[in-house]
C-alpha cells in the first residue's frame, strides 16, 4: 500500500511497505517498518534494506575519501609549502578531530531530516572542502589556512555516524553485524581508494599535482548525492526520536563501547592518516615510494571489516573483539622491532597487520552494540516487562549509541596522530607512540573479556 500525506502514517496492519511525504526537507517515508518479522522481512523488507544499503555504502565511501584528503595532500607538500613533519601530522589530526565531533550532530540529523534526506544533504555539503582546495591547495598559501582546509574535511567523517544509525535501523537484529560490516567497510574503502588515485596521479604527472585528486572527486561528490536521492528511503519510525542520544549518554555501556571503539576504529583512521607520513619521515621514502605501500593497509583493513561482523554474527563480538585486541598489541609490538632492526618490510608488516586487526575489530565491536542493548531489553522481559516496548527502546538506544560511540571512537584517530608528532619530535621515531598504543590495546582486551564475556549470560554478545 503507497501513499502520499502530510503528517503521521497511518497504521499499517497488513504489514507491507507505507511511503508517505513529510518533514523539513521532504521526501519518501517508510510508515511501517518491522525487520524482526520474517513475513514482512522477507516479502518487502530484505529488498528495501538491501537497496538502501547498497547506496549508503557509495555516498560513506566517498565521505570517507574527503575526510582522509589531507592524508594524502600533505604527501605532495615539498618543501615548497613550507610545512614541516610535526604540521603535516596536525593537520592531518585536524581532520580527524572535526570529523569526529560532526559525528554527534550527524546522527541527531538522521532523527530530524531521515535517512535519505540527510544522506543527500551530507554528500552535497562535501563540496565546501573539495571546492576550496580546489582554489587554496598551492605553495604560497599560509599554514593557518591549510589547518581551515583541513578542518573542513572534517565533514566527510560525520557521514559516517549518520549512515551506520541509518543502516541500522533497516536490518533484523540477526542480520546487523553484516549489514553494518558491509555499510562500514564499503566506506572505509574510500580511505584507501583515494591512495591509490593519489599513487596513480604522482607516478604519472608527479608529485606538483595535488588538485587532479579534486578534478576526480568533485564530480563523484556530485554524483553520491544523485545516488542517495533515487535509491534511498526515509523511516519514519526513527524520524523525531530526539531522546535516543541522551537515553544511550546515561548507559555505562555507552561510554565502555566507546573506548573499545578508540582502539579499533581510532586505530583505522588513525594509521590511515599517519602511515604514509611515518613511512616518509622514519625511513625516508619518497611520495611514490609512500603511496605505493600505504594504500595496502586501509585497503585490506576495508575489505575485512565485514568479517569481523560475520564473525560477531556466529561466535560472539565479545569473543572475537578480546582476542583481535590481544592481535593488534602483537602487531605493534612488531612495529617496535622492527624499528629496533631499522627493518623497513617488517615495519611494513607489523603496520598492515595493525590495519587488518583494527579492521575486523571494527566490524566485531560495532557488533556488539546493538547486542548488548538487546540482552537489557530481554532481561527487562524476563522481570515481567512487555516484549515489544523493551525490544522498541533497545533499537532506540542501540541508534543513539551508535552514533555517540563512534564519535567518541574516531578521536582515536586524533590521538594517534598527535602521538606520532609527540614521539617523533623527542625521538624520531614511532616507538614511544607504538608502546602507548600496545598498552591500549592490551587494556582494552582486559575490559572486553570481564565486561561482556567472562559475565556472558543467556543472550550472546
Amino acid at each position: 500500500m503507497t501513499a502520499t500525506a502530510e503528517g503521521p502514517p497511518e497504521t499499517d496492519t497488513v504489514h507491507d511497505t507505507q511511503t508517505v511525504s513529510r518533514g523539513v526537507v521532504g521526501g519518501r517515508w517508510i510508515g511501517h517498518w518491522e525487520p524482526e518479522d520474517p513475513g514482512f522481512w522477507a516479502r518487502t523488507g530484505r529488498a528495501i534494506a538491501n537497496r538502501n544499503l547498497w547506496a549508503s555504502i557509495f555516498v560513506e565511501h566517498i565521505g570517507f575519501s574527503v575526510w582522509t584528503l589531507w592524508a594524502v595532500f600533505v604527501l605532495f607538500m615539498g618543501p615548497e609549502y613550507g610545512v614541516d613533519a610535526a604540521g603535516k601530522f596536525f593537520l592531518g589530526a585536524t581532520a580527524t578531530l572535526v570529523g569526529a565531533i560532526l559525528r554527534v550532530p550527524y546522527t541527531f540529523a538522521v532523527a530530524r531530516f531521515g535517512g535519505r534526506n540527510w544522506t543527500i544533504v551530507s554528500a552535497l555539503l562535501l563540496l565546501i572542502p573539495t571546492v576550496a582546495a580546489a582554489f587554496l591547495v598551492q605553495p604560497g598559501t599560509s599554514y593557518a589556512t591549510f589547518v581551515v582546509l583541513a578542518a573542513l574535511a572534517g565533514f566527510g567523517g560525520g557521514n559516517f555516524a549518520s549512515s551506520m544509525t541509518n543502516i541500522n535501523a533497516f536490518f533484523p537484529e540477526g542480520r546487523k553485524g553484516a549489514a553494518l560490516g558491509l555499510n562500514a567497510g564499503g566506506g572505509n574503502l574510500g580511505v584507501a581508494l583515494i591512495q591509490l588515485i593519489a599513487l596513480l596521479i604522482i607516478a604519472t604527472a608527479g608529485a606538483g599535482h595535488p588538485k587532479l585528486l579534486l578534478a576526480v572527486y568533485i564530480p563523484l561528490i556530485v554524483i553520491s548525492a544523485v545516488v542517495a536521492a533515487i535509491w534511498m528511503d526515509n523511516i519514519s519510525s526513527v524520524t523525531g526520536d530526539k531522546g535516543a542520544f541522551f537515553l544511550a549518554l546515561k548507559e555505562r555501556h555507552t561510554g565502555i563501547m566507546s573506548v573499545l571503539y578508540i582502539g579499533t576504529f581510532g586505530s583505522f583512521i588513525g594509521y590511515a592518516f599517519a602511515f604514509g607520513l611515518v613511512l616518509q619521515t622514519q625511513f625516508g621514502r619518497t611520495p611514490l615510494q609512500a603511496t605505493a605501500v600505504t594504500f595496502i593497509g586501509p585497503l585490506i583493513g576495508s575489505f575485512i571489516r565485514p568479517l569481523g561482523g560475520m564473525l560477531a554474527d556466529r561466535l560472539g563480538g565479545a569473543r572475537v573483539s578480546s582476542v583481535n585486541f590481544l592481535l593488534m598489541a602483537v602487531s605493534a609490538l612488531i612495529c617496535i622491532g622492527a624499528t629496533a632492526l631499522n627493518s623497513l618490510g617488517l615495519f611494513t608488516t607489523g603496520f598492515i597487520l595493525l590495519f587488518v586487526f583494527s579492521g575486523i575489530g571494527n566490524g566485531s565491536t560495532y557488533k556488539m552494540i546493538p547486542a548488548i542493548f538487546r540482552r537489557q531489553a530481554l532481561e527487562r522481559v524476563a522481570a515481567g516487562a512487555d516484549e515489544s516496548a523493551a525490544l522498541q527502546h533497545a533499537r532506540r538506544i542501540s541508534g543513539g549509541a551508535i552514533g555517540l560511540i563512534s564519535a567518541v571512537g574516531a578521536l582515536g584517530g586524533l590521538l594517534i596522530n598527535l602521538a606520532f608528532r609527540s614521539s617523533f619530535a623527542a625521538t624520531k621515531t614511532g616507538t614511544p607512540a607504538f608502546w602507548a598504543f600496545l598498552a591500549f590495546y592490551l587494556l582494552c582486551a582486559a575490559i572486553t573479556f570481564a565486561v561482556y564475556q567472562r559475565r556472558a549470560a543467556g543472550v550472546r554478545i
